[in-house]
């Protein structure tokens, strides 16, 4: 793992070892820094369609209970139909911002690994987001070779190189 002082040189180291063809790389940043999630190859949007699903389901449902309510107990009331959609649409759209929320945030979870209580970064030397530090990790696979890992960061000339423990 390598520190950066700022986050255009973050951008530009992970820019580089892209480049270099090392794909598994992991940034840890104080705030989000624009573009990086597209040069780490974030690209997923599950979370907005999973967001889309669940308010879908959540109007649908609200609405089929409310009609199969007033089929089930049928009230005449000032001459309205059973069906009235306009009635229907305050309790379609309370339930389609709780689905498409509680499905949003499931999903978040669930995306990012959480909740995980401890990290092996967290231990690493010198690693405190809290001062506005900014590092850049290559995350190991099958075929990983830490001297040239090793290599390719010190390259980028970063304000220090961090070996992690995993």
């Amino acid at each position: 793992m390598a520190e950066f002082e700022s986050p255009g040189r973050l951008l530009d180291a992970a820019r580089r070892l892209r480049s270099q063809g090392w794909n598994r790389l992991e940034a840890f940043t104080p705030f989000p820094v624009e573009g990086l999630d597209r040069l780490l190859g974030y690209t997923d949007n599950a979370v907005a369609r999973a967001m889309m699903i669940g308010g879908t389901v959540g109007a649908l449902a609200a609405f089929l209970m409310q009609a199969g309510i007033n089929l089930a107990y049928p009230l005449w009331i000032g001459g309205r139909p059973l069906i009235a959609v306009p009635a229907f649409m305050l309790i379609c759209f309370e339930m389609l911002v709780l689905g498409a929320v509680l499905s949003g945030i499931a999903t978040m979870f669930i995306a990012n690994r959480l909740p995980r209580l401890n990290h092996p970064v967290f231990a690493a030397d010198r690693f405190d987001l809290s001062a506005e530090r900014f590092f850049l990790a290559i995350l190991p696979d099958a075929g990983f070779d830490r001297d040239a890992a090793g290599k390719a960061l010190a390259a980028l000339t970063p304000r220090a190189i961090i070996e992690v423990q995993l």
